[in-house]
């Protein structure tokens, strides 16, 4: 479909609503069914048994609640009725009930992983469902449209400042201006180390494919300034969740982070 240039708004409230709605529980869902997947290596002589991890917790009532909990047959009762409330997210859309299970069991996960189990995706996650949960209560008690501008404004700015924070990591650490840090990551990827004859093992190649993520990353609050701009800025940066997924195995990051863009876009429409 092509668009419309002169048309101010690409998403209205509604359609960026019911996007994020539908990418969110099709991330979380992913993590969920992970988790349940993971469930032998958390128990008896697994990795990641909670006897070691407990030890973390310095309050003896809450390290007593949160015991129970972490039983196996309990914390598979919650990975469960996770799953259920996502379905309903995807079948019903969010309400305050849904959204609020879904915040207070994303933080006993939290917890059971020491704060976080994948790192960034997690934050993310985290991120989105603070804006869902955030608009259910200003809904509830005040103006929804007020609610879903607060949680979408909430989800981009934390959205935008993590590709900016990133980009300006990066350009302050010599090894990726330089472009080495490129070749160095890419060969312990998954498809690594790079052969031979590589075309990123030549270091002018590997600095200006560097230097193309620093600019195109610290460049991310641009996107802001049209929902054109927006859209634009979203499918690169798709692009680029996927080919970190395809290298690294980083599921989690690619959809994690597509659950913001629908927040993105429409708020770069409003300005």
């Amino acid at each position: 479909m092509m668009l419309d240039w002169s048309t101010p708004y690409i998403l209205n409230m509604e359609m960026a609503i019911r996007a994020m709605e539908l990418l969110f529980a099709l991330s979380a869902g992913i993590q969920t069914l992970e988790y349940l997947r993971m469930q032998p290596a958390m128990q008896k002589d697994g990795m990641w048994i909670w006897s070691i991890q407990r030890q973390d917790i310095p309050s003896p009532w809450m390290r007593q609640l949160l015991d129970t909990l972490f039983t196996p047959k309990l914390f598979s009762i919650l990975l469960s009725a996770r799953l259920l409330a996502l379905i309903s997210l995807v079948t019903h859309g969010s309400n305050l009930l849904s959204i609020g299970f879904l915040f207070a069991s994303n933080i006993a996960i939290l917890i059971r992983w020491r704060g976080a189990f994948n790192g960034g995706s997690d934050f993310m996650t985290l991120v989105v469902l603070t804006g869902l949960f955030m608009a259910q209560i200003v809904s509830y008690f005040s103006d929804p449209e007020l609610g879903w501008r607060a949680g979408f404004w909430y989800i981009t700015l934390q959205s935008i400042s993590s590709y900016f924070l990133s980009g300006s990591v990066k350009l302050l650490r010599p090894e990726w201006r330089n472009g080495s840090a490129m070749t160095i990551f890419l060969n312990s990827a998954i498809h690594g180390p790079l052969s031979a004859g590589h075309w990123l093992r030549k270091p002018w190649l590997a600095a200006l494919g560097a230097w193309a993520f620093i600019l195109w990353e610290c460049a991310a609050p641009l996107a802001l300034l049209d929902a054109r701009l927006a859209l634009i800025f979203c499918k690169i940066a798709a692009l680029f969740h996927f080919l970190v997924f395809w290298y690294f195995g980083l599921n989690r990051f690619f959809w994690a982070w597509l659950a913001t863009f629908p927040a993105i876009v429409w708020c770069a429409g409003q300005i």
